[in-house]
């Protein structure tokens, strides 16, 4: 979840359009240019179309994806009702868990130095008065509301999304080398972690990577705490 930072936003502002020449001659004016634009339409279409055959930053359907199987253990321990919390929140149930692996290993007991609390990793802030932060349904329900707040930011762009959870709301408009170094760490390996679950593969060598340098001991804490052998 964020920590408190205040980010400047930087507008950019496009170069003017330059001025257009009128055409000259009945043909050129309205059949030559028409049928111009249309077929350089068309060709650059294809091109777009090979370049980028995937979008791999864009959310699926919540509602036609499952949970992969490419997360660890303590996220699968998980499954049902990483389920019912994505479909309560309108959420990719692998974008969920996505969040858990990289935030807690599905520790619900997990805490950090800045303050952050259980599964999700929710700053103090974000509870109510009466809340039990380490409820699994309480964290999950302040954590993804606040997750679906920065995707709904992100015009629905998964990595911004990330990032947008990680260094608060306020980075996704924003360049990103002016993001924190903790949250360019965090969407390096979130998005293709991400990515890969929803492709369909069965492992997925982003989290292993994410495991060896950063998930070891977050993972064998988690495995204690929901007592897997």
């Amino acid at each position: 979840m964020p920590r408190a930072r205040t980010p400047k936003t930087i507008q950019h502002v496009p170069p003017a359009a330059p001025p257009q020449e009128p055409g000259s001659g009945c043909f050129s004016g309205f059949f030559i240019v028409p049928f111009a634009v249309i077929l350089v339409s068309v060709l650059l279409g294809k091109l777009a179309l090979k370049a980028n055959p995937i979008q791999t930053d864009r959310m699926p359907d919540a509602a036609s994806t499952s949970l992969s199987p490419i997360f660890r253990r303590e996220v699968l321990y998980w499954s049902d009702s990483i389920v019912e919390w994505a479909s309560a929140s309108s959420l990719d149930p692998n974008l969920v868990a996505t969040i858990m692996q990289i935030e807690s290993c599905g520790d619900p007991r997990a805490t950090s130095s800045a303050g952050a609390m259980g599964l999700f990793q929710v700053m103090p802030f974000h509870f109510h008065a009466s809340d039990n932060p380490y409820n699994p349904n309480t964290n999950a329900a302040r954590g993804l509301a606040y997750l679906a707040n920065s995707l709904t930011a992100a015009n629905g762009n998964a990595r911004l999304a990330m990032a947008g959870y990680n260094g608060g709301i306020g980075v996704i408009p924003r360049a990103e080398w002016t993001w924190h170094t903790e949250t360019k760490r965090y969407v390096q390996y979130g998005a293709p972690i991400y990515a890969d679950a929803v492709s369909g593969v069965t492992t997925s060598h982003a989290l292993n990577e994410w495991y060896s340098k950063y998930g070891v001991s977050l993972c064998k804490q988690a495995a204690q705490r929901l007592g897997l052998p």
